[in-house]
């Protein structure tokens, strides 16, 4: 008898058990508790942990898991992700308000195999720090990897930056254990305006996180976080050697070469420009995309002219975006410019000839009036007595007049 009654009490005791922990697990299963999140100086990164619910400390049939959703401030969507562990590192943006639920999972012998997440969550909302002074963050930061060999970032000041400010640029990623400053910055007037990255200084395919802050005399600058991979910021050089024959007297054919460099040819697109001027005067504009470096397209003697410009990006099967390079020079068949350059040549000429016969014409010019100055200081006395002459025989004459007419009162002098 009393083994059966310690055989029932046990009973009673895994039944009181199962009971309580399936209370606890299948509808009323607890949230996480003692959630925190640890900044740890890496410009956002922030290590989350959390325990997980007291009802479960000493539950051993079933492990738990959690399902921990933050929101992800630098691609603007909710991350959702379940795990074992109860510490999750995360990036996010330390000038934004951080996020974060937390629910707990259980799945396993304790429920019957059956899934059972906690209907409520333990939530933590986190406001930035209100530290720098308003309308000092900086504006339009941007990050262009030229040709694939080096990253180059550049940003503009707030409206309200003092003169005297300097701005500061750091950067992280994974492989860093803290974060670095910039190695060469660009200058734009002995003012702080961009960063400049040699060759592999940063790696691709990685998130790589950038703050840009800054002091002044009237205090901290209001500093910005921005986030990029550095593959999504190719821009290509420019084509510059371009290709343009007619293959027969219907087709016309165009192509181009590779730029140099890492870029991979697999991953290059092209927009092609084709300016077309048909026999009647008619014009046309047509944009071609193609995966090629080259192109062939209908041709008609009949044509007055096709002009062509192409530039160059990498396409969406390499990389997430990515920026078109500047257009190329433009080419032309009929080669029109070789035509303006002949008769730009014989303008030239003719220009000279002109140059020469003004330079002729002046140095006689000069030459007729240093002659002339000069005969006029010679026949300079000669010209003083040809001059009185006529004084001398006017008085005479005047004399001889006066003393014919003497007798007479009808005048006394006479002036010829």
């Amino acid at each position: 008898m009393a083994n059966k009654s310690g055989v029932l009490h046990s009973l009673m005791l895994i039944f009181i058990t199962w009971r309580g922990n399936m209370r606890c697990c299948a509808i009323t299963v607890d949230p996480p508790e003692d959630l925190a999140v640890l900044d740890s100086g890496r410009l956002g990164q922030m290590q989350i942990t959390w325990s997980p619910p007291s009802c479960l400390t000493k539950m051993t049939e079933c492990r738990p898991q959690y399902q921990l959703e933050y929101f992800n401030t630098y691609k603007n969507n909710w991350e959702i992700l379940r795990t074992p562990s109860r510490t999750y590192g995360a990036q996010f943006d330390p000038s934004k308000d951080v996020h974060i639920r937390v629910y707990t999972i259980l799945n396993g012998e304790c429920t019957n195999n059956t899934m059972i997440m906690s209907e409520n969550c333990t939530e933590m909302i986190l406001k930035p720090p209100s530290t720098g002074l308003l309308g000092t963050e900086a504006k339009a930061f941007i990050c262009v990897y030229h040709n694939m060999e080096n990253l180059e970032c550049s940003w503009t000041r707030g409206l309200k930056t003092p003169p005297s400010a300097l701005q500061n640029l750091y950067f992280w990623h994974r492989s860093l254990d803290q974060a670095v400053e910039c190695p060469s910055y660009i200058l734009s007037g002995g003012v702080r305006k961009g960063c400049n990255f040699p060759g592999k200084y940063l790696p691709e395919f990685t998130d790589i996180y950038f703050c840009v802050n800054g002091s002044s005399r009237e205090g901290p600058l209001k500093a910005t976080f921005f986030s990029l991979q550095i593959q999504n910021q190719v821009k290509v050089t420019a084509p510059d050697k371009l290709h343009l024959q007619t293959s027969s007297d219907t087709e016309l054919e165009f192509h181009w070469e590779n730029p140099t460099g890492r870029l991979p040819a697999h991953c290059l697109e092209w927009e092609v420009r084709h300016h077309h001027v048909g026999a009647e005067g008619k014009i046309s504009l047509n944009h071609i995309h193609t995966e090629k470096p080259s192109l062939t397209l209908p041709f008609s003697n009949s044509s007055k002219r096709n002009c062509f410009k192409v530039r160059s990006r990498l396409n969406s099967y390499c990389v997430d975006q990515s920026f078109w390079s500047d257009w190329s020079l433009e080419t032309c068949h009929p080669d029109v410019d070789s035509r303006e350059t002949t008769l730009g040549r014989e303008m030239n000429s003719v220009s000279i000839y002109i140059y020469i016969a003004v330079v002729i014409i002046v140095v006689l010019v000069v030459c007729l009036c240093v002659w002339a100055a000069v005969n006029m200081r010679k026949s300079g006395p000669q010209k003083k007595v040809d001059s009185l002459l006529p004084k001398l025989l006017t008085n005479n004459l005047s004399q001889r007049v006066s003393k014919i007419y003497s007798g007479k009162k009808t005048c006394t002098d006479v002036v010829i």
